[in-house]
């Protein structure tokens, strides 16, 4: 389901979202202080082309920095990749179809918000603790 679901995502909006990731990453990367914002962003674009079956956690290293340099991305381009996502989670929420994938557009507004300071890991990853 996580596949045809992807595949979905990918043709309706991953592309144009990772787009829109790259473009913002390539401007970070072009001036010079804000090169870790475009890493980020290039990141994030990956995880919006296939978002089924991922998810985002908190470093636990992160820290101050993190935070502040999240203030800064809002301003770059935090925002404006925000309005992407919930614009394009309207649109598909027009569709009965297209809910599931509506939803994740939404689920992902924190991280393109706030990008730094979290970490893009597998879904079967998430919240299973080793039995000692």
């Amino acid at each position: 389901m996580k596949v045809l679901l992807n595949i979905i995502w990918l043709v309706l909006c991953g592309f144009w979202m990772a787009i829109g990731y790259a473009v913002a990453g390539i401007v970070c990367c072009i001036l010079i202080i804000t090169i870790p914002f475009g890493v980020a962003s290039f990141r994030i674009a990956g995880y919006a082309l296939w978002p089924f079956g991922r998810t985002t956690v908190r470093k636990p290293t992160a820290g101050f920095w993190s935070a502040l340099g999240n203030v800064i991305w809002v301003l770059v381009a935090g925002i404006w990749l925000a309005i992407g996502h919930v614009v394009t989670g309207i649109a598909m929420c027009v569709t009965i179809i297209g809910i599931p994938l509506g939803i994740a557009s939404f689920k992902m507004v924190p991280i393109s918000l706030l990008p730094l300071g979290r970490d893009i890991v597998p879904t079967d990853q998430v919240g299973y603790a080793p039995v000692v």
